[in-house]
């Protein structure tokens, strides 16, 4: 069996928030995960699919692969860079506000029934 990657790097999205839409895609076929991600009212949910859809295509046109033969079987959310920047704060002091960014991972293989 042939593990086919995709990879969507620096999401703006914290990883945290990520991990949850990651678990409910994580073991399925790709034509029921995709059916999940598009009734999740969150924007988070489009570049979950969209990884979701560019790892099908790479089995399809790489390796010939039957799209809907196709399982999920690592849904993986690792965390990217942080943007830094400042917010002004009383009495000339400054916080530092960190924007999370996360790498998502997919591979799929295919299922025989």
């Amino acid at each position: 069996m042939v593990a086919v990657r995709a990879y969507s790097k620096e999401v703006r999205v914290a990883p945290k928030k990520m991990r949850d839409l990651m678990s409910q895609v994580r073991g399925k076929r790709v034509d029921e995960a995709m059916a999940i991600l598009r009734f999740i009212p969150t924007p988070n949910a489009r570049m979950v699919a969209k990884t979701v859809r560019s790892a099908a295509a790479n089995a399809e046109n790489n390796y010939n692969l039957n799209p809907r033969q196709l399982k999920i079987t690592q849904a993986t959310v690792s965390e990217g860079q942080r943007m830094r920047r400042m917010s002004p704060r009383a009495r000339g002091r400054g916080d530092i506000i960190r924007r999370r960014f996360c790498n998502i991972e997919i591979i799929v293989e295919e299922e025989f029934r």
